[in-house]
């Protein structure tokens, strides 16, 4: 067994190793493009501020826009006494600010936090969590969701969103026209620059694909990260085990959720977990098996 240390540093590292992966890849998918298209990384440079820009408005103001899509009210101390004083509690054992709380009116049990940093946070519980963790669970949901803001996990995901945005960029500007900007050296006979061409072809039609699993692979492993980083607050990992055993049992899926936010529930609100097609199905999962969560957290001392 791994004390609460061990495992926090475990899940730093294979992190880091994913994120690495990721940026290796996107370094070669970019100079296979920008050969191709023989005005050499200019193309890359430009493709990656477009990517950035589009990118930039979502992350900055992304509390408003979730909150918004979700209909979350504020949290009232009196109303929320239990969420409210458990996430002042931790707030204060994580060295953090308290962040605004709000509350989704629906039965359904989840939560989530965002922001674009530690002073301009949120988070954000059902009324269903709220209702039916005892105070040491919700104190093991809150913990995970005050991980994800001191371990800058939105940030995260946001840069790796933008580069999954250049790297489906350039494959789209790839197969219009990159093609057509080195005709003329691939008529010389020049081998190398046919070979890099076809690798060009096959990277412009399966890179945006595998940018997403990976961005999916990296998801997955800041839950692991957030799991052991909220037990080292609460040092009980198994009030957070127990949360997600319940939240497991609950087949109910949230309303308020979409595909383009369920990443950032601490389990999947849509409750479509690709069960049937197995190992395949969970490349495409934006969370890992809650039985693996919950293995790993009763594995810690």
């Amino acid at each position: 067994m791994l004390n609460v240390y061990e495992m926090v540093d475990r899940n730093k590292k294979k992190s880091a190793g994913v994120v690495i992966g990721f940026m290796l890849f996107i370094t070669l998918v970019s100079y296979v493009f920008a050969y191709n298209f023989g005005y050499g990384l200019s193309v890359v440079g430009w493709a990656l501020v477009i990517s950035g820009l589009m990118s930039f408005f979502s992350y900055y103001y992304s509390d408003k826009i979730i909150l918004t899509l979700s209909g979350a009210r504020p949290a009232d101390r009196k109303r929320d006494f239990n969420f409210y004083t458990v996430a002042e509690n931790l707030a204060m054992a994580a060295q953090l600010p308290l962040p605004k709380l709000y509350v989704i009116d629906d039965t359904a049990m989840n939560a989530f936090a965002t922001g674009r940093d530690p002073k301009h946070a949120v988070v954000v519980a059902t009324r269903g969590l709220l209702e039916r963790l005892d105070r040491s669970e919700l104190e093991g949901v809150i913990a995970h969701e005050l991980s994800h803001i001191r371990n800058y996990d939105m940030l995260l995901m946001s840069i790796v969103t933008i580069l999954v945005g250049l790297i489906t960029l350039l494959a789209d500007m790839f197969l219009r026209w990159g093609r057509f900007s080195s005709r003329d050296e691939r008529r010389e006979g020049n081998q190398i620059t046919a070979i890099v061409f076809v690798v060009g072809v096959v990277l412009a039609l399966l890179s945006p694909l595998i940018a997403s699993l990976i961005k999916l692979a990296i998801s997955r492993r800041r839950e692991f990260l957030a799991d052991a980083s909220g037990v080292q607050i609460t040092r009980f990992p198994d009030g957070l085990a127990r949360a997600l055993e319940k939240i497991a049992h609950d087949k109910e899926p949230l309303e308020a959720a979409n595909k383009a936010t369920a990443h950032l529930y601490i389990a999947n609100p849509l409750k479509n977990h690709h069960d049937a097609i197995g190992w395949f199905g969970g490349l495409f999962s934006t969370h890992p098996p809650i039985e693996e969560r919950i293995k790993a957290l009763r594995s810690m001392q």
